[in-house]
C-alpha cells in the first residue's frame, strides 16, 4: 500500500498533522517512534494548553492520539530508522525491517534536550529538575532555583524565572557567560542571582519524591560545594533530531531542517513541523500549530497531483 502521507513523528506537531490529514479522508500514518507522545508524556502537569488549566502531559498526548485514531488515522509503534527522498513513492524503511511507501511525508521528529549526564537528573526529572522555564517557572514561585548554562537559551530562562523565584544560581562550565548582550547584564546585576562560573553540576540530590539540591564540582581545582535548591533547569542546548535525514534534506549547520516556504523542504512533498524546525520557541502549542501548517500544506500538494 502506498499512503496519502506518512509522518514522522508523534507529539503534538505529529499528530496534529495526522488529525488533519486523516480527516480530510486522506490515507495517513504516523510513525510514532522510540517515544510515543514525544517529549510531553514525560512532563507531568501541563498548564499552557489552551482549554485545560491543568492536564497530564500523558493523558494530553492520549487524548490527541485517540483523535488521530477517531479519523482513520493508523499509528505505528516503530522507529524510522532510514529514509528515501530520491525516488517517488518515497521510501521509509523501519527497525522491524518493514518498509512504508507514501506519496508524501510530513517530518516532525522534534528535538531533544541536551543532559547533563549526572547522577539523580534521570531520577528527578519533572520531580525538580526541568528543561523549559516557560512551563514550570510558575511551579517554582519564591523559590530557589538552579539554571545550568551560559549561553543564549540559559540566560533567557534565567531571566524569565527571575520572576517567579527568591533566588537563582546560574551554574556555567565556562569563565565567562556566551550569552549576547544585553540580555546577559540583566542577569549579571541582578541582585537575586548568584553566578558560579567554571563549574558543573554533579549530582542532584532529593529525598526520593523532590530535588532538595545540588553537588556542584569546579573544573579547575575539582572541589566540591553542596547547595539546597528546589529545582533545577538544563539549558545547555538542544540536538535536533534529524540523523536519518542526513544528505536527504537539506539541514543548517545545528542540524535543524532548514524551511523553504512555511512548512516546506528542498525535496518537493516533504514537509516539517514542530521542534525539528524551531530552534526559538519550542512550546506544544506551536508544535500544535505547525502541524496544522504542515497539513495544509501537504493537502494542497496532494491535490495538485490528482
Amino acid at each position: 500500500m502506498v499512503y496519502d502521507v506518512a509522518v514522522i513523528g508523534s507529539g503534538p506537531a505529529g499528530l496534529t498533522a495526522g488529525i488533519y490529514m486523516s480527516r480530510a479522508k486522506l490515507s495517513t500514518i504516523v510513525l510514532e517512534g522510540l517515544q510515543p507522545g514525544g517529549q510531553l508524556t514525560t512532563t507531568t502537569s501541563v498548564e499552557n494548553w489552551p482549554g485545560n488549566i491543568s492536564v497530564l502531559g500523558l493523558d494530553l498526548m492520549m487524548q490527541m492520539r485517540s483523535h488521530a485514531e477517531h479519523y482513520g488515522c493508523k499509528l505505528e509503534m516503530n522507529q524510522v530508522t532510514k529514509v528515501d527522498f530520491e525516488n517517488k513513492p518515497y521510501n521509509l524503511y523501519l527497525d522491524n525491517g518493514q518498509t512504508i511507501q507514501a506519496k508524501s511525508v510530513i517530518i516532525a521528529t522534534g528535538a531533544s534536550h541536551k543532559k547533563l549526564g549526572c547522577v539523580g537528573e534521570k531520577e528527578y526529572f519533572a520531580k525538580g529538575v526541568s528543561v523549559c522555564a516557560t512551563c514550570d517557572a510558575p511551579f517554582f514561585k519564591d523559590k530557589h532555583v538552579v539554571v545550568v548554562g551560559g549561553g543564549d537559551s540559559a540566560v533567557t530562562e534565567a531571566e524569565h524565572l527571575t520572576h517567579f523565584t527568591k533566588k537563582l544560581t546560574l551554574v556555567h562550565i565556562l569563565d565567562e557567560l556566551t550569552a549576547k548582550d544585553p540580555i546577559k547584564y540583566k542577569i549579571i546585576e541582578n541582585p537575586n542571582v548568584d553566578i558560579i562560573y567554571g563549574s558543573a553540576v554533579k549530582e542532584i540530590k532529593g529525598d526520593g519524591q523532590k530535588m532538595t539540591g545540588v553537588i556542584i564540582e569546579n573544573k579547575k581545582d575539582k572541589s566540591l560545594k553542596e547547595i539546597s535548591a528546589d529545582g533545577l533547569f538544563v539549558a545547555i542546548g538542544m540536538t535536533p533530531n534529524t540523523s536519518i535525514f542526513k544528505d536527504q534534506i537539506e539541514l543548517d549547520k545545528y542540524g535543524y531542517i532548514v524551511v523553504k516556504d512555511q512548512t516546506k523542504t528542498n525535496k518537493e512533498g516533504v514537509f516539517v513541523a514542530g521542534d525539528v524546525a524551531d530552534y526559538k520557541y519550542r512550546q506544544a502549542i506551536t508544535a500544535a500549530g505547525s502541524g496544522c501548517m504542515a497539513a495544509l500544506d501537504c493537502l494542497s500538494y496532494l491535490n495538485k497531483l490528482k
